[in-house]
């Protein structure tokens, strides 16, 4: 068997836009779902019993099942509903609901991390409830959780190879594009773990120089 990179080294620059696609969905999945996970985080910390309640259902339903089996129903089964969506809408909508699971836990141990003669400062300083969160709670869980949530965003970028299922050309299916019109399946699928392990890697660096230069975080550069 002789290998033959040259057809996939061609489209090398047609792979390099699919993992910048890729990042591109793992940082708007991530982002927003660091808002849901925020707001989650709050509510079970914070909020009355059956928001909290609700909140646990949320985060129980979205841990407890596969990514992929989501992101198929909202692909397949809202069309049903009226609610119709382009791949590309769906896969982020999936991931983003997903990882607003994922990160209300993670959030909601660093809102248990706080000292308590912390929050009973903000509270003689009267603080409102979102004053503590914002000038005491926050600033502490990012210092704490960066590791954490540096390690899901990785998790997420590898994640958004599944979006290939739907047709959406990220890395991952750009990379089926190449193999079903050159049939060279090792060589194609090489080049796009390469490609993977280069952009977690720079993610990985970039985001342990930003924990340690903005917020102090105990960070492992590989």
């Amino acid at each position: 068997m002789q290998f033959d990179f040259t057809p996939v080294l061609e489209r090398l620059p047609y792979l390099a836009a699919g993992a910048w696609l890729s990042l591109q969905i793992a940082f708007l999945a991530f982002a927003m779902g660091m808002l849901i996970g925020l707001g989650g985080a709050s509510v079970r910390a914070y909020g009355p019993g059956w928001a909290r309640r609700l909140v646990g259902i949320y985060v129980a339903f979205f841990t407890n099942t596969p990514q992929l089996v989501q992101i198929f129903f909202i692909f397949f089964a809202l069309p049903d509903a009226g609610i119709l969506l382009s791949s590309y809408q769906a896969v982020l909508i999936g991931m983003t609901l997903n990882a607003g699971a994922y990160l209300t836990e993670i959030q909601r141990a660093g809102f248990e991390s706080v000292r308590r003669p912390e929050l009973e400062a903000a509270e003689t300083l009267g603080f409102s409830r979102l004053q503590t969160i914002r000038y005491v709670i926050l600033p502490h869980i990012i210092r704490v959780l960066f590791p954490p949530l540096s390690n899901q965003y990785i998790l997420m970028t590898l994640g958004t190879s599944m979006a290939a299922v739907f047709g959406v050309e990220e890395l991952t299916g750009r990379a089926y594009n190449i193999n079903s019109e050159t049939f060279r399946s090792i060589e194609v699928f090489s080049v796009a773990a390469v490609l993977y392990v280069i952009i977690t890697l720079i993610a990985t660096l970039s985001l342990a120089f930003v924990g340690k230069r903005f917020f102090r975080a105990k960070m492992r550069w590989f």
